[in-house]
């Protein structure tokens, strides 16, 4: 008699540890799986453009924002010094970037002319022919 309460008791006790072992593995793919999802989403910082004398400002998270004069770009500007399609700024490579679309009157980072796609950071100024903007990069 004593011999079935032992074998029952080995089974039973085979039966909780598989089940552990299961219950874990579930567990860590379910964990696993929440992470690379969040891991594949891109966190764009928003950016907010103010022109300089003014208060009204607009923000931005997507990866690409046009400005010049025409009302397709994403940042119009109503200035005869702006080329319709004056600078872009993008978001890649973990930064936001600005470069000059061949504008007429050029675009100008901090007060040196953009001759190639450069890094902006937080408080720099950038001058689309005579139009002052200030940039603002807020992580989220």
């Amino acid at each position: 008699m004593s011999g079935i309460v032992v074998l029952i008791l080995r089974i039973l006790l085979a039966v909780l540890l598989y089940g552990f072992l299961g219950w874990s593995l579930v567990t860590i793919w379910r964990d696993l799986r929440t992470q690379s999802q969040l891991l594949s989403k891109p966190i764009i910082p928003e950016l907010i453009i103010n022109k300089t004398g003014e208060e009204n400002s607009q923000s931005f998270a997507i990866p690409e924002v046009t400005i010049g004069r025409s009302p397709n770009s994403e940042y119009p500007i109503v200035n005869d010094t702006v080329s319709a399609r004056h600078a872009r700024l993008s978001y890649h490579h973990n930064q936001w970037w600005v470069e000059d679309l061949n504008s007429t009157n050029g675009t100008y980072l901090n007060d040196e002319r953009l001759s190639f796609p450069t890094v902006i950071v937080s408080g720099d100024e950038l001058r689309c022919g005579k139009v002052s903007l200030l940039i603002r990069i807020e992580e989220k």
